[in-house]
């Protein structure tokens, strides 16, 4: 099975994003992969929270003639496409902060010479000011605007070699509206396999674009989409939306959707005395 357009030419493995993402699924990499032989290119997958696309490009490296429908619900192309004029700005920036030692904080000149750089960039058009945010902040510590940079100390963390995301979503299909929608259209479809990471609850999501804050209700109601599905979920111990579905299943005769699922844990640092545990579930009916 060959998809329009699509061919199946070798396409090249990333096991995680090319752009900084909070919340990307590098840490599931190797597994997400592992239970992905469970399929095969006759299957559709469709990510329905796409994030940094990380999923869905292990699920089309996997299976290069499948059809992979990505959600793009943080915008994350847009990024994708600017990597050229990120990779512009940061070399100028390393040009700049040759000389200024790493990871101390940017004072006086040399710190009107880098904020001019971002300046005149948001003069000619769209900045990715997330990546940038790695290069001149710290770790966890991201803006997505110049104000955010204007308005805040500047550290020398700039990053030494340009970004690449070379055939990253090759072969995709990129489309962008509420999960709702895309579930509606792919529920009733025979072998289909729906790939769900939303914004962790209790979890900061600062970064997501999709900036409605988001409430017990919006969690609970993703967990519809999981009930007779094949379904990759993705949630944390932060959450305990697991544990609120076992307490519903134990007091009603509401079925528990993760209760033949296939459970793996990653340890995940966010934060040199921050910890919490990234669960997936897996479930092939």
């Amino acid at each position: 099975m060959t998809n329009k357009g699509v061919t199946t030419k070798e396409i090249k493995n990333y096991n995680q994003s090319p752009l900084p993402f909070q919340g990307q699924k590098r840490n599931f990499v190797k597994m997400f992969r592992e239970s992905l032989n469970q399929y095969d290119e006759s299957f559709v997958f469709v990510d329905l929270f796409g994030g940094s696309g990380l999923l869905s490009h292990n699920a089309k490296a996997t299976y290069p003639a499948a059809q992979v429908i990505y959600n793009d619900y943080d915008n994350f192309s847009k990024r994708l496409k600017a990597v050229n004029k990120t990779n512009k700005i940061l070399r100028k920036l390393r040009a700049i902060l040759e000389d200024h030692p790493r990871n101390k904080r940017i004072l006086g000149e040399t710190r009107k010479e880098v904020l001019q750089v971002l300046i005149e960039a948001d003069k000619q058009g769209y900045v990715d000011y997330i990546t940038l945010s790695s290069s001149l902040k710290f770790s966890m510590n991201y803006s997505d605007n110049l104000k955010g940079f204007t308005n805040s100390t500047l550290y020398n963390t700039v990053r030494k070699s340009d970004y690449t995301a070379e055939d990253y979503l090759r072969g995709v299909q990129i489309v962008k509206c509420d999960y709702k929608k895309i579930f509606e259209q792919y529920k009733n479809k025979p072998r289909v396999v729906f790939l769900v990471d939303p914004p962790y609850l209790s979890t900061d999501s600062s970064t997501y674009a999709s900036d409605g804050y988001w409430k017990l209700r919006d969690y609970l109601d993703v967990l519809q989409v999981l009930t007779d599905q094949n379904y990759f979920y993705f949630t944390s111990n932060k959450s305990q939306i697991v544990e609120l579905c076992e307490w519903i299943s134990s007091v009603s005769i509401t079925a528990n959707p993760f209760q033949n699922a296939t459970r793996q844990d990653v340890q995940t640092n966010s934060s040199y005395n921050s910890k919490y545990t990234d669960i997936m579930y897996h479930y092939k009916k």
